[in-house]
């Protein structure tokens, strides 16, 4: 029984100019780098590994208060002095002294110094502060330069890639032109990018600089195809998605600098730099995350706009992203035939400062006018579709009732004791996690490993246990999927769980969280001995979290005991009427 209540992996399902973007993991042949490597393993949610007690900004504040630690307050970061960096790595470009250097972030704690890339949790700032720990310095020294496999292969490919400018064919030239829609973009503004053209793979390669350009720590290959009247694109990152932190553009911001345009493209960032003179900046996973880890960065500007695309899943992740780095300073691109994305604008002759100028103001009050909606307004009825949400490819029946899985809404699914209720939310998650949407399991009663195994079985539609030499093929596909586990087991506090999605959502920008079930969180709260007031409480903790982080909540809901042959009613969910007076 279904019940609806209101409230892409990385770098996937983008548009370009012409075509479809795709993700990519493989290289040429005579680019391959060899054997699978497992050395970046699955991002794992920090306050699930351990009882760590969440920090406030107050918090922080009163500690470095507490130990007399001068610190200036930001948009999403608290700046002071960093203990990491030598005295010699206190002065910028200019001789300009950068003593307030270490930035932590407001919600988590972590900090990065920007001088000595030392970053770590708040736990290690103040062990390294109150001089606890074995050489917590040269500990937290985790970003100076990617592993030495990878560095030795983005230097070879690196190498290997020439100018565009600089090919003998100008046929050639003008063909990677028209594929890549460059015929617009000067050969200074690749020049000033460092963009490279890699003639084998017939792709484009965007360096990823470290910052202040001391090294070369990864590469993002973009390939095209044709495929009939079109082009089809696939991006390749060294390292893998999860560890490529590139904010292509940055080695171009100077420290004057106070405004920013933040692009989900290259390739849009080399068009809005080139026709706006303005900094541009390219997100390394495009609409689906922003990276925490990449907060410091943005930290300077006192104007941000995002212009992530022409479609509404951009225009949702803009908004989503405003809000990490303070909705008050950020300002949105309405996606809109007239307003595509940059490039294409630039190839189409439009004004895009102009465009910049029509920028809508991602913060407001609490009330609004409709002459502030009915851009929003015109924007759902003009993408109907998109409106109804993301559609299941391997469930036509689920789009038939249901037409979409849309953000801000929960979903009750219940259903008799092994029926297959886990075995169908993992496959109808795995769904919509292959297509983009960052999804975050909450599995109570079965253990994780049981049901990746579950999970990856469906992923590979096929046992893998009689075919073990392909597991290693199938388990790196699988781990590149924006997929989460909590590692909670048994019953759980309501307050817990909900702590680790609102972190989940914060760090991954998780837009699905699973709960299988509901049952394993009743037995904790003492708030009423009867079971239906206990249940419609924490029915409406999850509803409210849903419509707050604008995040669809699955969540498992056993009902009671009924006759075999007596079918579900909505009186079975324990008659509730939050669950099932709908």
């Amino acid at each position: 029984m279904w019940a609806r209540l209101r409230g892409g992996y990385p770098l996937r399902i983008l548009l370009p100019l012409r075509g479809e973007w795709m993700g990519r993991r493989g290289l040429p042949r005579n680019l391959a780098p060899g054997p699978p490597r497992r050395r970046y393993g699955k991002e794992t949610l920090q306050a699930l590994e351990m009882p760590v007690l969440p920090v406030t900004a107050t918090e922080i504040r009163q500690y470095l208060r507490g130990h007399g630690i001068p610190f200036q307050d930001g948009h999403s970061c608290l700046r002071t002095p960093s203990p990491f960096a030598e005295s010699s790595q206190l002065k910028d470009q200019t001789g300009v002294t950068t003593s307030f250097s270490l930035f932590i972030d407001k919600t988590t704690g972590r900090f990065l110094c920007m001088t000595s890339l030392a970053e770590g949790s708040w736990e290690d700032f103040q062990a390294s502060v109150e001089g606890r720990g074995d050489g917590a310095k040269e500990g937290l020294l985790l970003s100076k330069a990617p592993e030495f496999e990878d560095s030795e292969e983005v230097r070879r490919i690196w190498n290997r890639a020439v100018p565009l400018w600089e090919l003998p064919d100008q046929e050639e030239v003008q063909l990677a032109d028209t594929m890549f829609g460059l015929t617009k973009v000067t050969d200074d503004t690749l020049k000033r990018f460092s963009v490279r053209y890699l003639r084998p793979a017939r792709s484009l390669v965007f360096p990823w600089f470290s910052p202040g350009g001391s090294g070369l720590r990864g590469l993002k290959l973009l390939e095209a195809k044709c495929q009939g009247d079109g082009v089809s694109y696939e991006e390749t990152t060294i390292p893998r998605p999860s560890a490529y932190h590139n904010l292509f553009g940055l080695p171009l911001i100077t420290r004057r600098d106070a405004e920013v345009v933040l692009t989900s493209r290259e390739l849009d960032s080399l068009a809005l730099n080139q026709s706006t003179g303005l900094p541009t900046l390219t997100l390394p996973r495009g609409t689906t995350c922003l990276p925490p880890s990449l907060l410091p960065y943005l930290e300077q500007f006192r104007r941000i706009v995002f212009w992530l695309g022409d479609d509404l899943r951009s225009w949702e992740a803009a908004k989503l992203f405003a809000r990490k780095l303070n909705p008050k300073r950020c300002f949105l691109v309405r996606p809109g035939d007239q307003q595509p994305r940059p490039l294409e604008a630039l190839n189409r002759g439009f004004n895009l400062s102009r465009i910049l100028r029509t920028a809508l103001p991602a913060w407001h009050k609490s009330i609004v006018s409709f002459r502030q909606l009915r851009e929003e307004v015109l924007g759902e009825l003009s993408n109907v579709e998109q409106v109804a949400g993301l559609r299941w490819s391997r469930f036509p029946d689920l789009n038939r009732i249901l037409k979409g899985h849309r953000k801000g809404e929960l979903t009750v699914f219940t259903g008799p004791t092994g029926s297959g209720k886990t075995t169908f939310i993992s496959e109808y998650a795995l769904d919509l996690c292959s297509q983009g949407v960052n999804t975050l399991w909450g599995s109570f009663e079965i253990s994780n490993v049981r049901l990746a195994r579950v999970m990856l079985t469906q992923f590979a539609e096929g046992r893998l246990e009689d075919q073990l030499d392909k597991y290693d093929h199938w388990a790196d596909r699988f781990e590149d999927l924006p997929l989460y586990f909590m590692t909670f087991h048994g019953q759980q506090s309501i307050r817990t769980v909900i702590d680790t999605m609102q972190h989940a959502v914060y760090i991954y920008d998780i837009c699905h969280v699973v709960i299988d079930n509901l049952q394993f969180m009743m037995g904790h709260e003492q708030l009423s001995t009867d079971r239906i007031a206990a249940q419609d409480y924490i029915v409406g903790v999850f509803r409210k979290f849903a419509t707050d982080n604008n995040c669809h909540v699955t969540l498992v809901i056993h009902p009671r005991k009924e006759d075999d042959d007596k079918e579900l009613q909505t009186a079975s969910i324990f008659g509730s009427a939050k669950v099932s007076g709908l």
